[in-house]
């Protein structure tokens, strides 16, 4: 009986401080600083939830905001340039660009479906993924997100930031640029 308290004992040390163990990084886990980071990323994100643009044609302060970061003019699509001002707020020094498809290299693309990874739509008839925002969760087949210019109904050309609830199926790409903070390409 002593020999099976002990046994349990050990396991249950090692299931409660794994991470002091030897061996612990060969296993496949999700270090606790990525976790952190994209619960940072996404409480940056969740608090733009309700911005709005001011008459309707991508302006407002905050709209300008996300334009200057990525260094376009007021007025212009702002879905990328939101998903770009959130992980600079975050410490990130990359993705940093105004143009959707930017943000889809095919070294940050991946296929597991995360918080914070950046999704893209893409459009038939423009030929190019031409929105995206961040995944905040997956609930089965659907994602909610964290987007900015789009509206209640979704469209690419909103008013504003929301949180959506799109079908799995209608994104076309994801891409993880959680990595070292500042560090452009580095994974």
């Amino acid at each position: 009986m002593a020999t099976v308290k002990i046994f349990l004992g050990i396991v249950c040390f090692a299931l409660f401080s794994g991470y002091s163990l030897p061996g612990r990084n060969s296993i496949n886990l999700t270090p606790s600083s990525e976790l952190a980071d994209r619960e940072n990323l996404l409480c940056i994100a969740k608090n733009e939830v309700g911005v709005r643009e001011l008459s309707g044609h991508n302006d407002g302060p905050r709209v300008a905001a996300y334009l200057y970061y990525v260094d376009v003019e007021e007025g212009s699509a702002w879905c990328a340039a939101f998903v770009s001002w959130v992980f600079s707020q975050a410490g990130y020094a990359a993705p940093r660009s105004p143009w959707s498809p930017a943000l889809f290299p095919f070294d940050k693309r991946t296929e597991q479906i995360r918080p914070a990874v950046v999704f893209g739509i893409y459009f038939s008839n423009l030929k190019r993924i031409a929105h995206c925002g961040l995944v905040e969760r997956q609930e089965g087949d659907w994602l909610i997100t964290i987007e900015g210019n789009t509206n209640m109904e979704g469209s690419r050309e909103g008013d504003g930031v929301y949180r959506k609830r799109r079908s799995v199926k209608a994104i076309k790409y994801f891409a993880d640029w959680i990595n070292k903070k500042g560090a452009d390409d580095e994974n």
